[in-house]
């Protein structure tokens, strides 16, 4: 898989995880059961734990999703894709997808170190693509 194939299956896994939370409630206000707002941000959840659960996965992904997408653009930009960013970037979304299941099975002790670990497997990965564009 190459970096920016990469990226493109990264995006995929953002899409699934803000559909699987905002997709049903458009029954919910088709129906008249909420109102269109009934989700704002400055207002307690509404939705069952699962829901907020993808929504806090979605919310993750969407923050690291730049760094990810600027080691792997700047990679591409220097032609060093190939040596440097290919042989990293599918782990970096395996293990978000990784991270995204973990978050979505639950929030007990154990599953938050796995999803840390994931995390902080994925910002190495990152990290490393980085130090290995600066030293080409």
């Amino acid at each position: 898989m190459t970096g920016l194939a990469a990226v493109l299956l990264y995006i995929a896994v953002m899409i699934v995880l803000v559909l699987s939370y905002a997709l049903p409630r458009v029954p919910q206000v088709l129906t008249g059961k909420n109102r269109p707002d009934a989700w704002g941000r400055d207002q307690p959840s509404i939705d069952p734990p699962l829901l907020v659960r993808a929504q806090h996965a979605h919310a993750n992904a969407v923050e690291n999703f730049p760094l990810f997408l600027g080691v792997v653009v700047i990679g591409a930009l220097m032609g060093k894709s190939a040596t440097v960013i290919d042989p990293l970037a599918c782990f970096v979304v395996y293990l978000r997808i990784a991270q995204a299941v973990t978050h979505l099975i639950g929030t007990s002790f154990w599953l938050v170190m796995t999803r840390a670990t994931f995390f902080l497997s994925q910002i190495a990965l990152i990290g490393t693509m980085a130090w290995k564009l600066c030293q080409s």
